[in-house]
């Protein structure tokens, strides 16, 4: 008969072989079932498959940093990579920021940005100056409206979105800027230092034609009170006896979807101003927030290609509503908005994130991430650069003046 010293060695041993035992029935069921994933329950085939992912990921990282044959930076694989993964979205509107152009971003965010004085619109190959200032950085440089900006630094704009090219050439005043343009088909390389230019989103004039006063108002972008600027360049328009507007958007890259509804809000008392759709949740409607200045003073809107995003939310929305003619021509075709999502590296991820729809049910971009057809205008109404006269706006100046008679 066995000792009761016995007895507890036996237990242990038991116990033992049973562990070694049920670690052997799971590594093998972990094997087959990594070979037949699909008699997994969802949940969990969900999160062996991210595990690996995640293995595979570190796998290569460990294989690239001690085996390669020279020494590479963890973190810079680490954002290269992350940069790929976004490029093969093939999404012109989405980015990754690596730690510094999230952190040199935020920095620029909250405090007053330089620029080089002027105003742009994007074309395949780059961004076409549209406007240089007096006495501004780009004025003295020599750039001229006409001229075509392909590169920034060694950063070609080909094929990219308006406000990208934008924020690069955009940066703390004091600092250089590099610029690649073509005037014609020579092609020049300049350095501009950027400086501070204090130039108001929303700006006012009267215009006369045959005798109707008409306030032009001109947006330049839908940042942080833009919507309010715009207002109070409606209200001294009013003051001032116009009997017509013109909101001029050509050039408008857009913004925040906030100070769109803003705008429009500014000219429709009731009704909707777009929807909005995101993966995985339900449509958002925007309606006109009710307090309306000029509901029902004659309104046109003036465009081009360079109308685009919240710009077009705009555009379309007064259209929509039976509100505004639009004069000009086609607009960019923006469909999407993009949001920013900080990461545990200190970098960003800047992706679509939705698509926008107008009052009528229409997406203004070529499904998912693609340009689109946009607006096409009531009354088409080119721009000619080499005149000196502003042909679009004397358009849209007689469309409007025929609303007030």
């Amino acid at each position: 008969m066995p000792s009761d010293t016995a007895r507890p060695r036996r237990a242990r041993l038991r116990a033992l072989i049973g562990g070694v035992l049920a670690g052997i029935v799971m590594l093998l069921a972990g094997i087959w079932l990594g070979g037949h994933p699909s008699d997994l329950p969802s949940p969990l085939r969900g999160r062996l498959f991210e595990n690996r992912s995640l293995l595979v990921v570190n796998q290569a990282l460990n294989v690239l940093t001690t085996r390669y044959v020279r020494p590479l930076n963890r973190s810079s694989l680490v954002d290269q990579g992350l940069s790929g993964m976004v490029a093969s979205l093939d999404d012109p509107y989405s980015q990754y920021l690596d730690p510094r152009s999230y952190r040199e971003r935020s920095e620029q965010s909250t405090q007053h940005l330089g620029g080089i004085g002027i105003t742009t619109m994007p074309e395949p190959r780059g961004l076409r100056v549209r406007n240089v200032f007096e006495h501004s950085p780009a004025a003295g440089a020599g750039l001229m409206p006409g001229d075509l900006i392909i590169k920034v630094g060694a950063i070609s704009l080909a094929d990219r979105a308006d406000d990208i090219g934008s924020d690069l050439i955009r940066g703390p005043a004091g600092t250089p800027v590099e610029l690649t343009f073509l005037r014609g088909d020579a092609q020049h390389v300049i350095s501009i230092e950027r400086a501070n230019i204090v130039v108001p989103v929303a700006s006012w004039q009267i215009v006369t034609y045959h005798h109707v006063r008409i306030g032009h108002l001109k947006l330049t972008g839908f940042t942080n009170g833009s919507g309010d600027e715009l207002r109070a360049a409606v209200r001294a328009a009013l003051d001032a006896q116009a009997e017509a507007l013109i909101l001029d958007l050509r050039g408008n890259g857009g913004g925040l979807i906030s100070e769109a509804i803003n705008v429009a809000s500014t000219f429709i008392a009731h009704g909707k101003i777009l929807a909005a759709e995101e993966r995985g949740q339900p449509r958002r409607v925007y309606m006109a927030s009710g307090d309306a200045i000029a509901a029902h003073i004659p309104l046109v809107t003036l465009v081009d290609h360079g109308t685009a995003s919240s710009a077009e939310i705009v555009t379309a929305a007064l259209r929509d509503d039976g509100r505004a003619k639009v004069v000009g021509t086609q607009t960019y075709g923006k469909g999407t908005f993009q949001q920013t999502q900080s990461l545990i590296n200190g970098g960003a991820l800047d992706i679509t994130i939705g698509e926008f729809f107008t009052p009528n049910g229409r997406n203004l971009g070529g499904g998912g991430a693609r340009q689109g057809a946009g607006i096409t205008p009531d009354v088409y109404a080119p721009e000619n650069p080499s005149s000196a006269a502003d042909e679009a706006l004397a358009a849209a100046e007689r469309t409007v003046a025929a609303e007030a008679r």
